[in-house]
């Protein structure tokens, strides 16, 4: 079995499209997945399974909106995608602030069109880096201040995206460890 990670996006975010982590575990478990853990309550899973990333995000979206009645985008990686993201990320050091990064989980890789238009785009003091189905984020500010949000990057690079703090997501490498 490979190690998976699934992160859903805007899950019990300000009252909306609630789903208790203990109910989705449940609904991963029905669907098969194995050793089944959540972490935190903004959508993130790790489990086990041999099944393709893009037919997992498919027969967990369809799940959600079948029992809960709500769209749920989700982006799944496995372990290793997510511990080659880490070690791509530039802006992660030893003395870099790791409360000013953030990686954007995209959906699918962008086209180089796409990709240049985002780059080209104003971002302020923000920065960027754009490694395949990753953007990597060093905000100035806080996060929710930035631009570099998921609606942009679904705008600017027509594909899905969901954002983690960085914190998150070397909890989450943790965790599959």
């Amino acid at each position: 079995m490979n190690r998976k990670i699934a992160i859903l996006r805007g899950i019990n975010v300000g009252g909306r499209r609630k789903i208790l982590m203990a109910d989705l575990k449940s609904l991963c478990e029905k669907l098969g997945w194995k050793n089944v853990t959540s972490y935190i309550q903004s959508g993130n899973l790790i489990f086990d399974s041999n099944q393709q990333n893009t037919e997992l995000e498919h027969v967990l979206e369809m799940a959600i909106k079948e029992q809960f009645k709500f769209d749920v985008p989700v982006i799944v990686r496995s372990s290793t995608e997510l511990k080659t993201a880490i070690a791509k990320n530039e802006f992660y050091s030893e003395d870099a602030d790791i409360n000013q990064l953030h990686l954007t989980f995209l959906k699918e890789k962008p086209t180089a069109e796409n990709i240049e238009n985002t780059l080209n785009y104003n971002h302020k003091t923000d920065k960027l880096k754009i490694v395949d189905k990753d953007v990597f984020i060093v905000c100035s500010g806080k996060y929710h201040q930035s631009k570099l949000s998921n609606n942009f990057f679904e705008k600017k690079l027509n594909v899905g995206a969901t954002t983690r703090n960085w914190k998150t997501v070397l909890k989450l490498q943790e965790l599959c460890e």
